[in-house]
């Protein structure tokens, strides 16, 4: 097509008018003209390999995104398979691809430059926030067990609340949403997610706070990873879901939340699982009860029939037969053990009598002996020689006494006849 002139006024000079293609094409000459050969040093960033073998991703710094493409027959020269957060430099040229209007470097040689400077910074912010006990799990609160209302902060034209409101829907939870709406990247995220969490805190929104958005690129993610979104998060007084991106995704919200969830799908599943998690709990408490009840009605049934008359009867006999046998069997050696006994006795008191018969004085006297005492002194006498003629004596026999006159007194005589 060729340019075409138009002339706006009279006095003034015509404005040359462009075709797209025939500015891109001109563009294009001038900017791979320009630089047919440079060395870009940059961040990887959203790296995605294509279905036809070629890599795609974008060189990140603070200010700024190039693409870069690595056309498969260049994978050979790569010293290394290039991954999100790397540092690196890339040799090659810029051009144009007319059909997006859209530059690009196009690789030719690629090799390592050190830690990124995002990570690098991400993982400086962390440790210094970790280090205030902004991580801590003893700050974590619970999530509630069956939320009536959730509050997510998120873009209201997303993927991420349309993925939750799908799963809510179909778990039938019952749950209603409020969706406080903010930029998810860009400049202006971070203060806007911030603000947008301490409204719905403020005001309880929700008894549960779901901060979300779909995957992205590393620096696509940057505002959750922000220290305004992060201390937001860490002083809220309802509990907080982090799901940023996917399940490779993260950010500094995440450890900061009381709860990580992988995908926004994942936040949306924990918070109705919490609702069945508790109605699961009901019916298994109910279930142990009904059980608990059962046993121990079965138990006293079994109490019970053993107060029926015919087994106490049975019990009572399984009892007091044996003892009544055992006191049988006692009162019988009792009885028989007294009757030994008093045998015994009987024969021992016979000996003793007796004894007592044979030893007694009295049997002596029955024999014909005689006790002679003397009157004055009552003491029985053994030798003449104790009285003298013309004393008094008292006589004892068997049976009476005698009052005799001593008329002479004799010695004993020896064996020779001798007096001793």
């Amino acid at each position: 097509m060729a340019d075409l002139v138009v002339a706006s006024h009279a006095t003034e000079r015509p404005a040359r008018i462009y075709t797209v293609s025939n500015l891109t094409r001109q563009l294009q000459g001038l900017l791979e003209g320009r630089f047919p050969d440079i060395v870009v040093e940059g961040e990887v960033s959203g790296f995605r390999p294509s279905s036809a073998g070629h890599y795609y991703f974008n060189l990140v710094d603070y200010h700024a995104s190039l693409s870069v493409a690595v056309f498969k027959n260049r994978h050979h020269l790569l010293p290394f398979v290039p991954r999100d957060g790397e540092r690196v430099r890339v040799r090659g040229g810029i051009s144009i691809y007319q059909k997006r209007g859209s530059y690009q470097l196009i690789a030719e040689q690629l090799e390592r430059a050190g830690e990124g400077e995002l990570l690098a910074l991400l993982e400086e912010r962390k440790r210094r926030l970790a280090a205030e006990g902004l991580f801590d799990p003893e700050r974590k609160l619970p999530l509630p067990l069956r939320p009536r209302r959730i509050a997510v902060v998120t873009s209201p034209t997303g993927a991420a609340v349309r993925d939750i409101f799908r799963v809510l829907k179909r778990r039938n939870a019952g749950i209603d949403l409020v969706v406080l709406p903010t930029a998810v990247q860009g400049a202006d995220a971070a203060p806007r997610i911030a603000r947008q969490i301490r409204v719905a805190d403020r005001w309880q929104l929700g008894e549960v706070i779901v901060v979300t958005r779909g995957g992205g690129a590393l620096e696509d993610l940057l505002p959750f990873s922000d220290e305004r979104v992060v201390r937001a998060i860490a002083a809220a007084r309802t509990p907080v879901i982090s799901a940023i991106g996917h399940a490779v995704d993260g950010a500094l919200s995440d450890h900061a939340a009381d709860y990580c969830a992988p995908t926004p799908s994942a936040a949306a599943e924990t918070v109705a699982a919490a609702g069945a998690e508790l109605l699961q709990r009901v019916h298994a408490a109910r279930q142990q009860l009904d059980e608990s009840l059962a046993g121990r009605v079965d138990r006293a049934r079994l109490m019970l029939a053993q107060f029926m008359p015919d087994r106490l009867e049975h019990s009572a006999r399984r009892v007091f037969d044996p003892v009544r046998l055992r006191l049988d069997d006692s009162v019988e050696r009792l009885r028989r053990g007294v009757g030994e006994g008093v045998v015994r006795l009987r024969h021992a008191l016979t000996l003793a009598h007796q004894t007592l018969l044979a030893a007694s004085p009295l049997a002596i006297l029955q024999r014909g002996y005689a006790v002679v005492t003397d009157p004055s002194s009552g003491k029985a006498l053994t030798e003449s020689t104790q009285v003298a003629a013309g004393a008094e004596l008292n006589i004892r026999l068997h049976r009476g006494q005698l009052g005799a006159q001593v008329t002479e007194v004799r010695e004993e005589e020896g064996r020779d006849g001798q007096p001793t």
